[in-house]
């Protein structure tokens, strides 16, 4: 089985004026499992996805996507990675199935159809296919992010806080997205302040404080209240 590096991030620091957003990490994901970015909001973890992504440049270090240089070739690190941002990333005026259709027209998707239907139904949006998200509830909205992140079974799966706000189907579903990931040999990165439910589909953790990585762990170590004590010792 191919468990090669697909996110690599050495020495990542990130910017914004005279604020180190993320200071100096190293992170890394490999195909066929996931890998946890935990901390309190504010730990850096959604600048390092928008990173990743491709949404904001990194300061300094390197920040390789399927061995794809972010900086140097932005357009491929894009082609091989689903991103579910943490706030935004749907148009309002817009039904899921509109932004369906448009992903796979971008990613010149063949028989994409009967795949939409499956994965609308998977995260109970089945009903509001064709209502327009304005209207929709935080929860769907994150729903229907991890959907449109997974659609195209991409080789690097991020998926920034897609537990935040979701119900116990959602929730479920998402743990399920991720599991078909890693068993198509995808890496997925998940960066979450919820410790439990992060621990429960992931292999690896990471954990950050203020910018920087403060412990890299298995996430087992992370599991009960043994793991709850270690965490809390992590962030004080």
């Amino acid at each position: 089985m191919d468990t090669s590096e697909r996110i690599r991030i050495r020495g990542l620091w990130v910017r914004f004026g005279a604020v180190d957003a993320v200071r100096g990490i190293d992170v890394s994901a490999y195909a066929g499992r996931a890998t946890a970015l935990l901390g309190r909001n504010g730990a850096g973890k959604s600048t390092t996805m928008r990173v990743l992504a491709g949404v904001i440049p990194p300061t300094e270090g390197e920040v390789l996507v399927a061995g794809i240089d972010v900086r140097r070739d932005p357009l491929a690190a894009k082609r091989a990675l689903g991103y579910c941002p943490d706030v935004g990333g749907l148009v309002p005026r817009s039904t899921p199935w509109e932004h369906l259709q448009l992903a796979a027209r971008l990613r010149r998707m063949d028989g994409w159809e009967l795949r939409a239907h499956d994965m609308l139904e998977r995260f109970d949006l089945g009903a509001v296919a064709h209502r327009v998200t304005g209207g929709f509830s935080h929860g769907m909205n994150r729903r229907l992010s991890v959907v449109l992140a997974s659609f195209h079974e991409p080789e690097v799966l991020l998926l920034d806080e897609p537990f935040d706000g979701v119900d116990p189907l959602g929730v479920e579903a998402t743990q399920q997205v991720i599991a078909d990931a890693k068993a198509r040999g995808a890496a997925v990165l998940v960066s979450t302040h919820l410790r439990d439910l992060a621990v429960h589909a992931c292999e690896d953790a990471l954990v950050l404080r203020g910018g920087a990585a403060v412990a890299a762990m298995d996430a087992e170590e992370l599991v009960g209240e043994d793991g709850a004590r270690a965490y809390r010792a992590l962030l004080d």
